[in-house]
């Protein structure tokens, strides 16, 4: 095993002290407190106040922690927005969260500086060098323009806030529906029943591998909502020693695990396939002794993967599914899920999973229907200013996430297809009607139909179905241009396909299954 890193507290030993490590920077949670308290005067002195948004466009870094931190201490929900989004798309959530301030990273910022609508206050920080490594982002791109706030330099005018606010919001993730138009999860005040809510928070400690003390390496961007949760509580409720994966890369993470002697961590199937990749020669390089728990979750893991897993780790491997609406509602250990080939998991003590058919009824043992669950002890949500959205994904007290499934006879939930049409590749939701929106404005495209398809190592690709009006003659490179023009690149079809009639019904419905089904078929699975 290497030995320590000089310069970085608590990396070898076993009397760590807590905080945030991102390349050779090292910044205690005491450190990142005492700025965080600075900055949340700094929010007051802007008149921000309880209920009001803090938008956040950053890499993985400090100043996340930092600036969710403020906003939660003034009672301001930090809203963290994909750093993948177009322009276009930061104005809309900027506008519809109604985000009185905007902390971003130099280079992200150059990109949306003309989206952000008047009247929000900008703060920018400075693109870390390794970070800008990471992503290729030009030196000239790094420093903040001198027109703008330096966020460092602003949080050091204020003395850290008197008095925190009783509200302590939990950030404010972006989703998306079938309407293709992002929906903030604003969380509301904390759960009545206060015992309810500490035995919840034990059930999802012990799924998610959250201990005092814990070390880890957050492995995903934290504008998703697992590895943003995961990342807050580490640090703040747990006193954890945090790593910062810039992008992940699967010889990388073994050498950190070996390196900060990682206790857990926190990853979707997608980083698996990436890890069983490696020659066995190089995975068997590090030593990974130290690490007690992997956690995975936001998209199907194929069986042969997480056995594969399992059979290299050891019964460390564990699963819990949910929602950014709901949180975690099940989970299950290596052992459960061995019993239970492709289960997720088994409802957790506090909370509730139903199976519903189209009358709201509830079906037999082992019969697929829509997943609706709830987390007794768990907040409760609203969709920023879209009460009916809220009210469309609710029955009997419960909400769906679009999922169907069945309860076998032990009580383990198994997934076997989604209701909506959601595509989720890598752990990340695509949702095709706002793909098909942007697609439908370029000219020369009569109609179009965006689906998800297998892809080996992501779970799912985009792929749309055009069918051209008469005469026109649109390339593919036309249409992949113009989505990446409008949205985010990973939102770019991966195949296109040219149709004469795309196969719609009198009342306008897209059949999508006949064009999914070849390619599912294809791949032996059915869909």
């Amino acid at each position: 095993m290497t030995g320590p890193v000089q310069g970085i507290p608590g990396e070898g030993d076993e009397g760590q002290t807590p905080g945030v490590v991102r390349g050779g920077t090292f910044v205690s949670l005491a450190e990142l407190d005492e700025r965080a308290g600075k900055a949340s005067s700094g929010l007051c002195s802007l008149g921000v106040s309880p209920g009001d948004t803090i938008a956040l466009l950053l890499r993985n870094d400090h100043a996340f922690f930092e600036a969710s931190f403020a906003a939660a201490t003034v009672g301001a929900a930090p809203v963290p927005i994909n750093w993948h989004s177009s322009a276009e798309e930061v104005t809309y959530v900027l506008g519809d969260a109604k985000a009185s301030v905007l902390v971003a990273h130099a280079d992200l910022l150059r990109g949306v500086r003309s989206a952000v609508p008047t009247g929000t206050t900008v703060l920018g920080v400075e693109t870390p060098s390794e970070v800008a490594a990471a992503f290729g982002v030009p030196g000239s791109q790094r420093s903040v323009p001198g027109d703008i706030a330096k966020w460092s330099d602003w949080l050091e005018g204020y003395d850290p806030i008197a008095e925190p606010s009783a509200a302590n919001p939990l950030s404010m993730i972006y989703t998306s529906g079938t309407t293709g138009r992002p929906k903030g999860v604003r969380r509301l005040p904390g759960a009545d029943d206060a015992e309810q809510a500490a035995d919840y928070m034990v059930d999802v400690a012990r799924v998610l591998g959250l201990a005092p003390g814990m070390r880890t390496v957050i492995t995903g961007p934290m504008y998703h909502t697992a590895p943003n949760a995961y990342a807050m509580t580490a640090a703040r409720l747990c006193g954890g020693y945090l790593v910062l994966q810039n992008r992940f890369d699967p010889e990388e993470l073994l050498a950190l695990i070996e390196r900060h002697r990682i206790t857990s961590v926190h990853m979707v199937p997608t980083m698996f396939v990436r890890l069983l990749r490696l020659p066995a020669d190089v995975r068997d390089r590090y030593d990974l002794s130290s690490l007690v728990h992997v956690v995975h979750a936001a998209a199907p893991c194929p069986v042969e993967v997480k056995r594969a897993m399992i059979d290299w780790l050891g019964p460390i491997v564990h699963e819990y599914y949910g929602g950014t609406e709901t949180g975690a509602v099940v989970g299950c250990t290596s052992e459960e899920w061995l019993t239970h080939s492709g289960t997720v998991g088994r409802t957790l003590a506090t909370c509730t999973v139903r199976i519903l058919d189209d009358e709201g009824a509830t079906g037999p043992v082992g019969e697929p229907g829509e997943v609706f669950m709830r987390a007794g002890g768990f907040p409760d949500f609203t969709y920023e200013g879209l009460s009916q959205a809220r009210a469309d994904v609710e029955r009997q007290g419960l909400f769906t996430c679009g999922d169907i499934g069945y309860l076998d006879s032990d009580g383990f939930l198994h997934l076997c297809d989604r209701v909506r049409d959601m595509i989720i590749s890598g752990g990340v939701n695509i949702y095709p009607a706002e793909v098909e929106a942007c697609l439908l404005t370029l000219p020369g495209i009569a109609d179009c139909a965006v689906f998800g398809i297998p892809d080996p190592e992501y779970g799912e690709a985009v792929a749309a179905a055009i069918e051209l009006a008469a005469g026109a003659n649109v390339t593919k490179g036309e249409i992949e241009a113009h989505v990446r023009e409008h949205l985010a690149g990973f939102k770019v079809p991966t195949l296109i396909e040219f149709h004469d009639r795309l196969p719609r019904e009198d009342s306008g419905k897209m059949f999508k299954r006949r064009l999914r089904a070849p390619h599912w078929e294809q791949a032996g699975r059915a869909i």
